[in-house]
């Protein structure tokens, strides 16, 4: 196995699989945090939210360890990456 497939994975999620379930991240992630804005009372970014379901991802690792958890943490790091640039479609 070489060093870092499991980015290679997460980006094949993010591009492909994941949109098809929840549609483009930047319409998904404006759409949770317009809802985490509204319950917390203070403005929630797309990369806010990203950023923030990487942390749940990395709590639950810290209880028990699974892939999955690593994997998704990977991916929504990436697209926190993206939206801060402004490219995730």
């Amino acid at each position: 196995m070489k060093n870092g497939n499991i980015l290679l994975e997460a980006h094949a999620l993010i591009n492909a699989e994941r949109q098809g379930d929840y549609g483009p991240p930047a319409e998904s992630f404006a759409r949770i945090a317009a809802l985490w804005s509204a319950y917390l009372g203070h403005t929630v970014t797309g990369k806010d939210v990203a950023v923030c379901m990487a942390l749940l991802k990395f709590s639950r690792e810290a209880y028990h360890h699974k892939r999955d958890n690593l994997l998704d943490a990977a991916g929504y790091i990436g697209l926190a990456a993206d939206m801060e640039g402004g490219s995730c479609g």
